[in-house]
């Protein structure tokens, strides 16, 4: 019973977080609707409009094709009314990742990590089906089977993360306790593969930290050029409202290209254009207000910014030194070169990554090419973070170490001496007849308990 009912959780949690992204999109688009459109709009567009903004949300492409009675209205181009949207707000797609791993922690905490995950990926997928059959836009179509596979890969990750990571660290009874006795039985080795998941994880916070950092630089120098963009587009208080929450909902994209930025490899709007610290050559870029954060200008004396993700570096490998000097596994040299390298390389995955979902395209020509370069931007970041954590984790060890790894192993020797101590004065107190600073008298029967002595050899 205890397992249906973890099954059952695990799919509300599903439920639930696929609902809450939707109500998120269909709350604002319903009073924009009522606001602008009045009473007798055509509500039946509501829901596919909706669906269509949660799948692209979660990293789907959609294809914008203008029907020719805009174009006429409008005057655009007629090879500018079809291009492919695929710059995704990942703020949708973080959530749904949060919210999955979140459940899938849970599931393993409850002794059923694999089945949980398993049922709430199940249910987030039909529910995906649901929303990529009914939520259908003819002028903003998107391909059905990744409309489908691709929100519930979000979810597999991310549940399947949560409980993998509970369950190694607090054991399952099946296939990750089996996985992590057999890396106990390394030797030296055995605390690589954690520990570089550790480091890994320290950096990718900061750098994180990093991007939202020089976000906040960005809005509190060029605060003035969000404002004039912002009043130039001639909207109305609504028409302000959805400009502000579209440019939130890119918050975690914008970061993505901050870090591309502060580890040297930068970000292009538009083809043929580039920024970064060493220069910044842009042309003309839409009259979105988020833009107006782009830097204008950068000098080769800007560069020195890749320091910080050296610094990042440098802090994760303080954090798996330390625990590697606490759990007296911080000699051999090896072990901690190979943990260097796969900090290095993970964080770098991990950049790769948020930089593919960090760039595409968002309109036509040209700015098909917007975002970070991935492997640019991966081995920027994968070599600095090398450099910081290598100092930290292959340098040789100092006196002020080895004394503190001392004194630790010595406070400890001396708490398991006093514990024993401690528990040998239990036992004896439990004795019968035991009392403090007496001696017991002999029975009867004398020494030997017969009353007899040892006979002479």
């Amino acid at each position: 019973m205890q397992r249906l009912l973890v099954a059952i959780l695990a799919a509300a949690d599903a439920a639930i977080a696929a609902a809450v992204g939707l109500a998120v999109l269909l709350a604002p688009l319903t009073l924009l609707w009522t606001l602008v459109l009045g009473a007798d709009a055509d509500w039946g567009a509501l829901w596919p409009f909706a669906g269509t903004l949660w799948q692209f949300g979660h990293g789907v492409p959609v294809a914008i094709a203008l029907p020719s009675d805009i174009i006429s209205a409008v005057g655009i181009a007629p090879q500018a009314a079809a291009f492919t949207l695929s710059l995704t707000p990942m703020v949708f797609l973080v959530f749904t990742l949060l919210f999955a791993a979140r459940s899938g922690a849970r599931s393993a905490r409850s002794g059923a990590g694999l089945l949980g995950a398993g049922a709430g990926i199940v249910v987030f997928a039909a529910i995906s089906t649901g929303v990529a059959l009914t939520a259908r836009v003819e002028m903003a179509s998107v391909p059905v089977v990744a409309a489908i596979i691709v929100p519930a890969s979000v979810y597999l990750v991310g549940a399947l993360g949560g409980a993998v990571r509970h369950a190694w660290n607090e054991g399952d009874g099946g296939p990750v306790n089996r996985l992590h006795d057999l890396v106990d039985g390394w030797g030296a080795w055995r605390l690589v593969p954690g520990e570089i998941v550790r480091g890994a994880s320290a950096a990718v916070v900061g750098l994180t930290g990093i991007g939202a950092l020089l976000i906040a630089i960005m809005v509190a120098l060029r605060g003035g050029e969000v404002v004039a963009l912002f009043e130039s587009a001639h909207v109305d208080a609504v028409g302000a409202t959805v400009l502000a929450l579209g440019n939130l909902a890119y918050l975690p994209t914008m970061i993505v290209w901050a870090v591309s930025w502060a580890s040297g490899a930068g970000f292009s709007v538009g083809a043929g254009t580039s920024a970064s610290p060493a220069g910044t050559e842009l042309g003309v870029v839409p009259g979105l207000p988020a833009f107006g954060l782009l830097p204008e200008n950068g000098s080769i004396w800007m560069l020195v910014i890749v320091l910080l993700p050296v610094a990042v570096g440098a802090f994760a490998g303080w954090i798996v030194r330390s625990r590697l000097v606490w759990q007296e596994a911080a000699q051999p040299l090896w072990p901690r070169v190979a943990i260097a390298a796969g900090i290095a390389a993970l964080t770098a995955g991990v950049t790769a990554l948020a930089a593919v979902l960090a760039s595409g395209s968002i309109g036509p020509g040209r700015m098909a090419e917007t975002g970070p370069h991935p492997g640019r931007t991966a081995l920027a970041v994968g070599i600095e973070v090398l450099i910081g954590t290598a100092i930290l984790l292959i340098a040789p060890r100092h006196r002020d170490e080895l004394a503190e790894e001392r004194t630790d192993r010595w406070a400890e020797e001396m708490a398991a001496s006093a514990t024993a101590d401690a528990e040998t004065a239990v036992i004896a107190e439990t004795l019968p007849g035991f009392h403090e600073g007496e001696t017991q008298p002999l029975t009867d029967d004398g020494f030997f308990g017969n009353g007899s002595t040892p006979a002479p050899r």
